[in-house]
């Protein structure tokens, strides 16, 4: 019969324990993670202690009334039981060691379980939070597969339309939206980005997609109607302050043409083959939810642009030219335009990888701070 060396197994296993709690740990991302986490802080700190409006501007507030209010707006983020939990905690902190200085410990009688208490109640709301947020992590994990199940595939193609998207959200769920939506008379491409980031933005684009979805399946409008009808339920309600900017392109079947709309959105780049040269698609409109729907029909403009074989249309949000290196400097729309002219005429996974290979080496190690999308439009010859 073997024995086991249970030294090693438990060397092992202590070393496999350490490298696990370590793991991330690096001085790159503790520095960036610290600073995170200050300016969280530094902005619960402003909304706790902001002046009151009546107060002179050059008067400010005792400390103790900061400490105060700083302490009461982190408490109001615990639910009742544990804020009475974590006052109890502090209390019995703070009458240890006053007892101790007033010399009176003899006369109480649970004093030496004051610390014990505190210790233990602060260490099950710590592991009580950490399993709650948890359970969080997994419902928004749970949300991110659900959102990102309703993008279209990466690859898709029509005729002699090929379409390829790249999307990668800031935070786990994101704000961007693009989709690929084919009907009997053609093909309609639309690329939004609704104001924010993360679960609330998230929730917000799937509300959009329903409605381009429902609206386009309905009566396939153009553009323009497409935009005008979406502008009247994204303002349908008064208190409602998010927008959207968007693009929708509709690609007529059999035609070497598309029609075009943009809601206040990046302007797509074409490239024509014909002329070998990169053009915007630049057109009047506000983004959606800034102005009522009667003055977004005058304002909005709707073009038609000349798409022959061997052109390709990049559409893009704003994560993408404004994403930014180690030395704060963006990404811009000048390398789109400059690899549009080169690679303007290939396939457009391949235009794709080149723009995801050139973000990729412009930003190195740093994280984009808002959701990067950007899909591609190529007619084969």
């Amino acid at each position: 019969m073997g024995l086991k060396n249970e030294a090693q197994s438990a060397f092992q296993n202590t070393k496999s324990f350490y490298k696990e709690y370590v793991s991330g740990m690096t001085r790159e991302r503790m520095g960036k993670e610290f600073y995170k986490d200050t300016d969280r802080l530094k902005q619960l700190y402003s909304e706790a202690v902001g002046e009151d409006i009546q107060q002179a501007r050059d008067e400010e507030l005792p400390g103790h009334v900061k400490f105060l209010r700083l302490f009461s707006a982190l408490t109001q983020r615990l639910n009742p039981t544990r804020r009475l939990l974590f006052g109890l905690s502090v209390v019995s902190f703070l009458a240890y060691y006053l007892f101790g200085f007033l010399q009176i410990t003899g006369f109480v009688i649970f004093y030496d379980l004051l610390v014990p208490f505190a210790f233990g109640s602060m260490l099950m709301l710590l592991l009580v939070e950490l399993l709650e947020k948890s359970d969080v992590k997994r419902e928004i994990d749970l949300a991110r597969e659900i959102q990102l199940s309703l993008l279209p595939n990466t690859e898709h193609t029509r005729d002699q339309l090929e379409m390829f998207s790249f999307a990668n959200t800031a935070k786990e769920v994101g704000g961007d939206y693009v989709d690929i939506i084919e009907t009997d008379d053609g093909t309609y491409i639309v690329i939004a980005d609704v104001s924010g980031k993360g679960l609330s933005a998230a929730l917000y684009m799937v509300r959009m997609q329903a409605l381009v979805h429902l609206i386009i399946e309905k009566s396939q409008p153009s553009p323009k109607e497409l935009f005008l009808e979406l502008n009247n339920y994204v303002k349908s309600d008064i208190k409602d302050k998010t927008f959207v900017t968007a693009c929708v392109a509709f690609f007529p079947k059999g035609e070497d043409n598309f029609l075009f709309a943009r809601a206040g959105h990046n302007a797509p780049i074409l490239f024509s083959k014909e002329r070998d040269a990169t053009f915007d698609l630049r057109s009047d409109g506000y983004a959606l939810g800034m102005t009522s729907s009667a003055n977004l029909k005058h304002q909005l403009q709707q073009k038609k642009f000349h798409f022959k074989p061997g052109d390709s249309v990049l559409f893009y949000t704003d994560g993408l030219t404004e994403a930014r290196n180690e030395f704060g400097e963006e990404y811009g729309s000048d390398r789109l335009d400059a690899i549009l002219s080169v690679y303007g005429s290939l396939h457009s996974k391949s235009i794709i990888r080149k723009i995801q290979s050139s973000l990729e080496n412009f930003i190195g190690n740093e994280k984009p701070a808002d959701d990067v999308t950007f899909t591609c439009v190529h007619l084969n010859e």
